[in-house]
């Protein structure tokens, strides 16, 4: 004996599967969020590198500690905008913006060795300004 579904069982049936579509995705969607809030909110490009701040330095310091300013500030790098493109002299397609921790403040002060006696910087107070590099 053959026994055709109902119209009404078959809405049932689709009902059914309509249901646990809904509830399956609505478990997918919990999870992503539960992922997402719980990823820390920190700044990436800096992942890994402290904060702009005096640190002692454990090289220099013999007699008496010596700070230095350590950490990191704003950097980003993005396409050079075509207006200012035609500008450059040597054309870049990347432009960078960044600045560097720097002391704001510093006294010098002779750091004696068994060999030599060399002066150096006793940073005192540091900010995030910009970059100042060394040329050899």
């Amino acid at each position: 004996m053959k026994r055709e579904l109902s119209h009404n069982m078959m809405t049932c049936a689709t009902t059914m599967q309509s249901v646990k579509s809904a509830g399956l995705s609505l478990l997918l969607m919990s999870f992503l969020l539960y992922v997402a809030d719980s990823y820390p909110s920190i700044d990436l490009p800096n992942m890994g590198c402290p904060e702009c701040a005096l640190r002692r330095n454990i090289h220099l310091s013999g007699d008496r500690p010596i700070y230095q300013c350590m950490g990191c500030c704003f950097s980003r790098a993005y396409p050079t905008p075509l207006w200012s493109l035609k500008t450059m002299k040597i054309p870049k397609n990347i432009t960078s913006e960044s600045t560097c921790c720097v002391a704001s403040r510093s006294d010098e002060v002779e750091v004696k060795s068994d060999v030599v006696n060399i002066q150096v910087l006793n940073h005192t107070e540091c900010h995030c300004s910009t970059c100042h590099y060394n040329k050899i």
